[in-house]
């Protein structure tokens, strides 16, 4: 998937990667394509970036931790509360969206398409 069919999902998938747990950056790319069956590869200038901006608008917190294998601290994300509950709301809006897209295709489809 290229970086423009990934806007405007990568903040609900960061989102609810870091819900399982804190992660460095090699764990999110690595969790990531594991749970897309490799559909989703994240490079480091696609990641980093909506991590800082997650970051700053106060849905995730970084801080540097030593690894137990040793070598350079990484930058550990956990999830602050409110982020918890922006992942609920960005995945809510998300699913809303995504029924009124998919009604669209199957009504110029020229298929009829009736509202549960």
């Amino acid at each position: 998937m290229d970086a423009q069919q990934l806007k405007g999902h990568l903040d609900l998938l960061l989102l609810a990667t870091l819900e399982r747990g804190a992660r460095y950056g090699g764990q999110i790319i690595a969790d990531v394509q594991a749970a897309t069956n490799g559909y989703i590869h994240l490079r480091a200038g696609t990641l980093y970036p909506a991590l800082h901006r997650l970051e700053k608008a106060g849905w995730i917190t970084g801080e540097f931790q030593a690894l137990p294998r040793g070598g350079s601290p990484v930058k550990i994300y956990i999830l602050t509360p409110s982020g918890r509950s922006s992942r609920h709301s960005v995945n809510a809006t998300s699913a809303s969206t995504l029924r009124c897209a998919g009604s669209s295709v199957v009504n110029f489809s020229g298929t009829r398409y009736e509202r549960n």
